[in-house]
């Protein structure tokens, strides 16, 4: 089984919120393992991220990707990866040029600037529909 880490900065306060990444997290359980890695600066994340080794950072400049090449590109990961995945989610001010530069993958949901809070949401549900793309259910129509 794949093993997930997401690093981002601070935890999710809303409890909307709190409560549509358990969803997905639940749904996720049957294709992978989750880990969240709160830092609690750009520093820590950074620090974070290093030890990681490879890892996919998210940012609007990214190499963008419809969601079917997404879930191409994701069984591909899992044995690319050695089935240990990291995402690193910046805060209010994005990721540093250094880290950008460090990352494996820098990956773009999309041209959008969103917050990081939201990000961490549309980075799951991308994540699960990937996996329902490469199982061939309905969930992606």
């Amino acid at each position: 089984m794949i093993k997930i880490k997401i690093l981002t900065i601070g935890k999710s306060k809303e409890n909307w919120l709190q409560e549509a990444l358990a969803e997905y997290e639940k749904r996720l359980r049957p294709f992978c393992t989750f880990e969240w890695i709160l830092a609690k600066n750009d520093v820590q994340l950074e620090e974070f991220s290093k030890k990681e080794g490879k890892f996919i950072a998210l940012d609007p400049q990214g190499k963008s990707m419809t969601s079917e090449k997404f879930a191409a590109w994701l069984s591909k990961a899992a044995i690319n990866y050695h089935s240990r995945l990291a995402f690193v989610i910046g805060g209010a001010e994005g990721l540093s040029p250094a880290l950008k530069a460090q990352s494996s993958f820098l990956w773009s949901l999309s041209p959008l600037t969103f917050t990081h809070q939201i990000t961490r949401l549309i980075l799951l549900e991308q994540i699960y529909r990937a996996y329902e793309i490469n199982r061939g259910s309905d969930y992606h129509k």
